[in-house]
């Protein structure tokens, strides 16, 4: 857990903030398309992915796992539908906050204000590193980025969810771990 989620994860708890824990089925929705959800969670245990559909395919845009907060961010902000689903890959197990009682926390104290920047600067700098995978062409170089980034990724997410994160057929992905 990088150290800025863990002091905040642990300053929301020791405000006692969490609204309630939720266990999330195997393939369980946490967050479907056309729907606001405006909650913070953070994840104990499991994993989710988050992802939209386009021409009835897939495209996921964004992985979460144990020991790190996940949210529809474009829901959060805006308070609008957003297309994004969010659905546990294996049983997880989520706390929950509010974006009421979230933004309360973060607004009344200047150090809780910070992390949170610091986390959207991370998350923003995560972003643009993915629009590079994206744009690039050749799979083994987005698949060594993805790797030397986020090596938790391939231990944590099934190779065909990966895969369709790298854009690649799960063949194209197993052959190039294998190199």
């Amino acid at each position: 857990m990088s150290n800025i989620i863990k002091i905040l994860y642990e300053r929301i708890d020791s405000q006692d903030l969490w609204e309630k824990n939720l266990v999330i089925s195997r393939n369980e929705y946490l967050k479907v398309s056309g729907t606001i959800d405006t909650n913070l969670y953070f994840i104990l245990s499991g994993s989710l992915k988050i992802f939209f559909i386009n021409d009835h395919e897939e495209h996921i845009i964004r992985f979460g796992y144990q020991n790190n907060f996940i949210t529809s961010l474009d829901c959060f902000i805006t308070e609008e539908p957003s297309e994004l689903y969010i659905q546990a890959i294996k049983k997880t197990e989520v706390r929950v906050i509010s974006k009421s009682t979230y933004m309360d926390f973060i607004n009344h104290n200047p150090e809780h204000k910070e992390l949170w920047d610091m986390i959207l600067g991370e998350l923003i700098v995560q972003q643009m590193e993915r629009e590079k995978d994206i744009l690039i062409t050749s799979p083994k170089e987005r698949y060594q980025r993805v790797h030397k980034r986020s090596p938790q990724l391939f231990q944590e997410v099934p190779n065909k969810y990966v895969a369709s994160y790298l854009r690649m057929s799960p063949e194209t992905l197993s052959r190039l771990q294998k190199s």
